[in-house]
């Protein structure tokens, strides 16, 4: 009598060994990324020239729960950044942080949803050990695999490790109801309010309704050849799925309004884009190789060229695959499907962005293959357990290692652009970014090289442009300058990087008041341009309008607190007024954020001597 209840408690506390083993694991691959920082990919965007997330205050909620930034609306994403910044303002070890746990939850989530629909399709495998083992086995496919570093170790992607959190948690509590005698209200009202937690995370959860109704047909079979397709039991079920899709369409619509879709492909084209997505992330499933965080759509698309074709045939054996399996191998059938659904969304579809497909994509289709993956475990191992385990323990070896070295890809903005570079020479975006960089470096006769290259390789890229006038500026070539931004602004008139770079050419050629007018349209594009505010607050200085000057420098430390060119600036102008007191206290606050600052040096020397002469 009183061995029952502690037999009982080991039993379950054993339950949870296996879990939280595959959450050691994967933190344990993914604590590199802890290294990493915000990197010259929406990370600036977002984070380092955006005040409008730091915090959970009522204007920080407010502006959360109503902004399509970048063109997306994930409010709840939102939230556990400004959670992030309450605890480590703006170090970027603390996103990276949160990002893996909840890619480590997300591991565990797919534990159980594997060890559920394995127990269920292979009522045979009897073995407690082994249903386990294959669980484990699936969840670290998932979460190992390279192709998670880039919504992992990239803190803008905090959308999908969250998105796919409440997407995997409402899946389970969906099939919690499916097998609750009781408290199927709750575990249905449950799944249902994770669903819109999903969605208000990131708008990828709207295929969800659709992977319920395939695990309806199977393994669950509510749906189908059992329980028929018309009877008033599936009636029901498909009365269930209503509020979900109900739910997805409002997401669909909200993404809609949020992307403001760019003008599209044709229909020829977008079924070549979505062939040669698809079988793309079924290759890179298999052979994680030559991953980069770019992969630049062409500029022309030749859709019966090689590898468009060879994603035509994929596809068609794909499908063909699934065909074949319905009968005697189900479990295949409903996972190639659901990852088909899943990624459906992102396979061009509806096509924004410069990219031709991208590695974050498979995020939340993922679990699909993963967990059938260790269904096929179980099967191989009744053939010979040792041996099977053997290749799986060198898989997610391998998988380990070559995630290791993807997430170094993120460390820095330097090392992300010389990957796409090397992976693909011939992308202009890369090209232009890259450029960015070296003239943040002074390499004025690379970064020349590289923005010419962008405009060579797209002539209609305004990002080219942009960095092709930035480096004729530079160079002193301003009229060469003023023809590349006249360009890029008739290719995209609501770029405030152009309009505030066109500024300041516009004071090189000592035109003040048509600079100030490019900085005011910079900023009515984007309030939220610090850039545009430093340089407004010089042209001012120029004309000895100090006050007003200074009014720009503090707004631009509102937006981005560790710009050092607004202290600087800001003691210039102190100065200039003779404030040196006030002045000698922003060069210093420039040389705490750059303790080699040359020039904040020499004005920290002279302030400090017209100080004591002045005394």
């Amino acid at each position: 009598m009183t061995r029952a209840p502690s037999t009982k408690r080991n039993r379950s506390s054993n339950e949870w060994i296996a879990p939280v083993v595959v959450a050691l694991i994967t933190l344990a691959v993914f604590l590199p990324a802890l290294r990493n920082g915000f990197v010259a990919w929406d990370d600036d965007k977002n984070f380092l020239n955006n005040p409008h997330y730091r915090g959970l205050g009522p204007a920080q909620l407010g502006w959360m729960w109503t902004t399509f930034r970048l063109g997306h609306y994930v409010p709840l994403s939102w939230m556990t950044l400004g959670l992030d910044y309450t605890f480590w303002t703006m170090q970027p070890i603390g996103y990276h942080l949160t990002n893996v746990v909840l890619h480590a939850a997300n591991a565990t989530l797919v534990y159980f949803l594997a060890r559920r629909l394995i127990e269920r399709g292979d009522r045979e495998a009897l073995d407690q050990r082994l249903a386990t083992a294959a669980a484990v086995f699936a969840a670290l496919v998932f979460s190992l695999h390279p192709l998670r570093v880039e919504s992992v170790a990239w803190v803008t992607e905090r959308r999908d490790v969250l998105s796919l959190f409440f997407m995997l948690t409402s899946t389970l509590a969906y099939m919690r109801m499916t097998d609750a005698a009781a408290q199927r209200a709750r575990w249905y009202v449950a799944s249902l309010a994770l669903a819109i937690c999903a969605l208000l995370s990131k708008a990828t959860a709207m295929t969800l309704p659709a992977v319920l109704l395939i695990l309806d047909v199977y393994p669950l079979k509510r749906l189908g050849h059992v329980t028929g397709w018309w009877t008033p039991s599936a009636k029901r079920v498909y009365a269930e799925l209503v509020p979900f899709a109900v739910c997805s369409v409002a997401a669909i619509a909200l993404s809609i309004v949020a992307l403001h879709p760019p003008q599209q492909l044709l229909l020829g084209q977008k079924l070549a884009i979505s062939a040669f997505g698809l079988a793309f992330y079924l290759w890179k499933t298999m052979v994680p190789l030559g991953l980069a965080p770019l992969y630049q759509m062409p500029r022309s698309l030749a859709l019966g060229s090689a590898p468009f074709v060879a994603s035509y045939i994929v596809v068609a054996m794909l499908f063909g695959a699934a065909w074949r399996a319905r009968q005697r191998r189900p479990a295949v059938t409903a996972a190639l499907i659901a990852f088909t659904v899943i990624v459906l969304p992102m396979l061009g579809v509806v096509q924004n962005g410069p990219q031709i497909a991208a590695d974050r994509y498979t995020y939340h289709a993922a679990p699909a293959l993963a967990i059938l993956a260790g269904a096929a475990v179980v099967q191989f191992a009744r053939w010979n357990a040792r041996v099977v385990a053997g290749a799986c323990v060198v898989m997610l070896g391998a998988m380990s290692a070559l995630t290791w070295r993807q997430i170094a890809v993120w460390h820095d903005s330097a090392t992300l652009w010389s990957r796409v570079l090397e992976v693909d020479p011939n992308s202009s975006i890369a090209h232009s970014s890259w450029a960015s960089l070296l003239f943040a470096e002074g390499r004025l006769d690379e970064a020349t090289e590289h923005s010419a290259r962008a405009v060579e390789l797209d002539p209609d890229d305004p990002q080219a442009r942009n960095a092709l006038g930035t480096a004729f500026a530079r160079r002193g070539k301003l009229d060469e300058a003023v023809q590349q931004f006249q360009r890029a602004i008739t290719i995209a008139p609501s770029s405030d990087e152009v309009e505030n770079n066109w500024g300041v050419v516009s004071v090189q050629q000592s035109d003040i008041a048509d600079a100030i007018e490019h900085y005011r349209r910079a900023l009515a594009i984007n309030v939220d341009n610090a850039d545009a505010h430093v340089n407004w607050g010089n042209a001012l200085v120029r004309e000895d309008k100090l006050d007003e000057a200074i009014s720009h420098y503090r707004d631009a430390l509102a937006i981005r607190p560790d710009h050092a060119e607004a202290h600087q600036n800001w003691g210039v102008a102190l100065a200039r007024g003779g404030h040196f007191v006030e002045a000698i206290e922003q060069f210093r606050q420039v040389l705490a954020l750059n303790p080699d600052h040359a020039e904040a040096k020499q004005y920290l020397a002279r302030a400090t001597q017209l100080l004591r002469g002045g005394s």
